[in-house]
């Protein structure tokens, strides 16, 4: 029996909100930028599960805690069904290589294998957005396609092409 539902794993900082370059640390340090509401209503309406993904190595740094992260997507989520739509889940790893090796952190791929698995997710209909490689390789361990966006990018840029685009084909804004 294949996997009936599709997604759309987002990487989070810098995609979903402005990535300052070294790590959103808090509530107040959380800006979500331009165009994430509508362009992910446009991918719930879609059809398509929408799912965090998300490394928050500055836990094992002592940088900030599991209670600031769990914060920050509560928010997210609560914003999310402001403007109409649901996060389907959110994933996140606390590791950091320079702290011990993990699998669950992307560039591996166990979050989104998590997530196809409890959610029967079809990684060939479903695509990773991230804004650096190693969320493509997160994405390609598990046999989904990737999006690359530019850090900070505007994430409705690639809305129409993920909709019209054949399922087949992978997509790169460079």
């Amino acid at each position: 029996m294949t996997a009936r539902n599709k997604a759309i794993f987002l990487d989070r900082d810098g995609v979903i909100n402005h990535d300052p370059g070294d790590y959103t640390r808090s509530l107040e340090e959380f800006k979500i930028l331009p165009t994430v509401f509508e362009t992910l209503k446009k991918l719930d309406e879609a059809g398509y599960l929408l799912v965090l993904i998300t490394n928050q190595g500055g836990i094992a740094k002592g940088l900030y805690s599991h209670d600031d992260v769990n914060e920050i997507h509560t928010y997210l989520m609560e914003k999310c069904i402001e403007h109409g739509f649901r996060l389907t889940d959110v994933y996140y790893s606390p590791h950091h290589p320079n702290f011990g090796e993990s699998l669950s952190r992307k560039p591996g791929s166990l979050m989104i294998e998590k997530a196809c698995a409890k959610y029967d997710i079809d990684p060939a209909k479903s695509w990773m957005v991230g804004d650096k490689v190693r969320d493509l390789e997160a994405g390609e361990g598990a046999g989904v396609k990737g999006v690359l966006l530019p850090v900070n990018g505007a994430i409705g840029d690639i809305a129409i092409q993920l909709l019209s685009s054949p399922q087949t084909n992978a997509i790169s804004n460079e």
